[in-house]
């Protein structure tokens, strides 16, 4: 994405957030988002699938505090929308007229000498650029006339990144699984294999930028670059366009690829697949594929951090006499030592049978001891139970007693 999307595109609108928001409600947005619009959920909903890709966009920019503030800084600089124009309709297309260049030292002249604290001519926020390094960074994509990787700019561009959402069983994303997982994203034309071209025909080298995908122009002692508005920045131009791709080098494909899910994962949690994303165009790098972890509550283990936690029913006599129980754990089951005495509420530890942390430790099972109170009793039972009240000691309340009938005395 050039920087000139960024003066003409309103990030914070595409998210529906202010320029205020923070990273956190930013992601929340986004999120929101990207399930409500995810081609998944809106097969065949070209218009759901743009928007997918305008919150992708968005996010990327916004999510990077670096990119943010950079983003922020030209539209601060610039105005949003001030150098808008239709690279394909050239100067009078329906987009309105090109860039004039005039329009730039006009406002220049106005701002005088407080152009130098706004970012004009020597602003620090740009590395102390002059304007032919600043609109050569603008209007290329950046890193000058040869792009960060020794490029034309407008030849390659890295694939944006994508997000995609999988629901684990509480097992797997305790002990890890690996799911196949089914994305519809761009992918390269296989008919012209990417060059946008019919059958048997080629791109031919823009005669206007000679293949460079920008031009450059002097004003004075300035060097201004932008994009070749004949061949849109791609340095070349296509005669007859490929009947798969109209001429576009790319079409939107479902694959399906394997993902490794390690062990331990937690809810909310995202995974970074590094170059699993969208294809870059004209060679660039592909961009990275972020899944995010949703997982479903089991019904009979919770977790709490790298511990499981199990409830175990008992009753009153295995937790005043104690007793050995049998207990499940996600991959066997072992025994319980439960001491006699032991109330309701304890918590008891089998160590080793939790979840595996990433240095090779794994985490405890986490038992709590219910004592079980039956509803109705047999005829039997009650008269045992009676029989122990006889002979047991009193509950130790005699604090409490004490207090309430000293209460007690307070209300006669």
């Amino acid at each position: 994405m050039s920087s000139k999307d960024w003066l003409e595109k309103d990030f914070y609108a595409v998210l529906g957030v202010t320029k205020s928001a923070s990273t956190d409600e930013i992601k929340k947005a986004y999120r929101k988002l990207a399930r409500e619009l995810h081609p998944d959920r809106n097969p065949n909903n070209a218009a759901a699938e743009e928007q997918f890709k305008a919150v992708s966009e968005a996010y990327d920019v916004l999510s990077d505090t670096g990119r943010r503030k950079e983003y922020d800084e030209m539209r601060s600089l610039f105005g949003a929308g001030a150098f808008r124009r239709n690279a394909r309709a050239g100067n009078h297309g329906p987009g309105g007229p090109g860039f004039d260049f005039s329009d730039l030292f006009a406002n220049g002249a106005q701002g005088g000498a407080a152009g130098q604290g706004a970012g004009v001519g020597g602003d620090r926020r740009f590395g102390g650029a002059g304007f032919s390094d600043l609109f050569s960074s603008i209007f290329s994509g950046g890193g000058g006339a040869g792009g960060p990787t020794g490029a034309p700019p407008g030849r390659r561009g890295r694939g944006r990144d994508v997000e995609t959402e999988v629901v684990l069983n509480f097992a797997d994303a305790v002990q890890g699984a690996t799911l196949p997982i089914t994305l519809r994203t761009p992918g390269t034309c296989e008919t012209c294999h990417g060059n946008g071209a019919a059958p048997g025909s080629t791109p031919r080298t823009c005669p206007n930028c000679r293949g460079q995908g920008v031009v450059s122009s002097n004003q004075g002692s300035f060097s201004f670059t932008e994009p070749c508005r004949e061949c849109q920045g791609v340095g070349t131009i296509v005669d007859e366009k490929c009947p798969e791709c109209v001429g576009s080098g790319g079409v939107t494909k479902t694959r399906t690829i394997n993902v490794r899910i390690p062990p331990g994962v937690a809810e909310g949690q995202r995974i970074r697949l590094t170059g699993r994303g969208e294809p870059g165009t004209r060679g660039g790098a592909a961009g990275d594929l972020f899944v995010l972890i949703r997982v479903r509550p089991d019904s009979v283990f919770g977790r709490t951090g790298d511990d499981l936690t199990l409830t175990v029913p008992v009753t009153f006599a295995e937790a005043a006499l104690g007793a050995d129980l049998r207990v499940p754990t996600l991959d066997a089951a072992v025994t319980l030592r439960v001491p006699p005495g032991t109330p309701s509420g304890r918590t008891l530890r089998v160590r080793g049978k939790g979840v595996a942390r990433r240095d090779g430790k794994v985490g405890d099972l986490l038992v709590t001891i219910d004592v079980h109170v039956p509803a109705e009793l047999s005829d039997a039972a009650r008269q045992a139970l009676s029989d122990y009240a006889a002979a047991a000691p009193p509950a130790p309340r005699e604090r409490l007693e004490a207090i309430a009938r000293e209460r007690s005395s307070y209300e006669r």
